[in-house]
């Protein structure tokens, strides 16, 4: 008897943890829809994060899809974040942008959470930018800073929270894929490059994000916990989304906007909250959204 309730309790757990996957029939609908809907073919996407939603609105010649139209596809349910799919040309280069990404501490599992990134791939999109607004661990960042993202921590991952995890689709990529080059050194040296043209050089840092499940803002002891870990800026995305990216095989750019200091000192009366976020976010919009605008042209 204790056997077969050992037995059920294994079977449960693993309905219970992979019951989300999507099989590779559900991306490719959602992608035959998006085709048929749109000439568009864009090698070029962008997940907006926090108050970044302003990048879609740059876009010419504009196709709008609201994420609740579209088949299969997940909707956001936070502020900041309009939940549509924005076709366009950036710059004249084609380009999709996400108004707003989806978050694990919604209740999405990973596999939905990166939903959107096999899509692309099966769009054909070739280079993928993330941009997020992040928490400054780093002592030496300033509030409103962008730092171009050179590595991460992936916290929900060390828990098994990985958006991997259950069966691979060889369609997609490799069982294993590495993740030491996640983030292209190519376009981050172009990215150096044109934020030097575009006057934000000044304000450009580089750094290690360190993704953390959320909601919740972290604790003193987890802020100074992630100085010894050697982050420089923390959030609660992106991280997924990159790594399904390399999965299958899209270079990937990512941004982090500095919104606010970490608190690291139990005396401090200061207190994270997201309003301050989307503030600080408004501050720096422009410049970030110049930077992409002209760091498109030239991938």
């Amino acid at each position: 008897m204790f056997r077969l309730w050992s037995f059920l309790i294994v079977i449960v757990c693993f309905l219970c943890k992979y019951r989300h996957l999507h099989p590779y029939e559900d991306y490719k609908e959602t992608a035959d829809w998006i085709l048929a809907q749109t000439n568009q073919r864009p090698k070029v996407a962008i997940i907006c994060g926090s108050g970044l939603g302003g990048l879609a609105d740059l876009l010419e010649d504009k196709t709008v899809f609201p994420y609740e139209s579209i088949p299969r596809f997940p909707t956001s349910t936070v502020q900041g974040h309009a939940g549509k799919l924005v076709f366009g040309k950036l710059q004249g280069r084609e380009c999709v942008c996400m108004q707003g990404r989806f978050h694990f501490y919604e209740g999405y599992d990973m596999h939905t959470v990166t939903y959107p990134v096999r899509v692309f791939s099966l769009l054909g999109v070739e280079t993928l930018i993330v941009t997020n607004a992040a928490g400054g661990v780093n002592e030496a960042y300033s509030v409103a800073d962008i730092m171009l993202i050179k590595d991460h921590i992936n916290m929900p991952g060390f828990a098994g929270q990985n958006p991997l995890c259950g069966h691979n689709d060889e369609r997609f990529g490799v069982r294993f894929p590495c993740m030491s080059d996640a983030y292209d050194r190519r376009l981050r040296d172009l990215a150096k490059q044109t934020a030097a043209e575009q006057g934000c050089g000044s304000f450009l840092q580089e750094g290690v994000y360190c993704m953390l499940a959320g909601p919740t803002y972290e604790t003193i002891a987890e802020c100074r916990f992630l100085q010894t870990l050697g982050a420089d800026a923390v959030g609660m995305s992106t991280v997924p989304e990159v790594v399904v990216a390399r999965h299958c095989g899209l270079r990937v750019l990512g941004l982090s906007l500095i919104t606010n200091k970490v608190v690291t000192d139990y005396d401090s009366e200061e207190k994270a909250n997201h309003e301050e976020v989307l503030q600080t976010t408004k501050r720096r919009a422009r410049d970030l959204q110049r930077l992409v605008r002209h760091l498109v042209t030239k991938i």
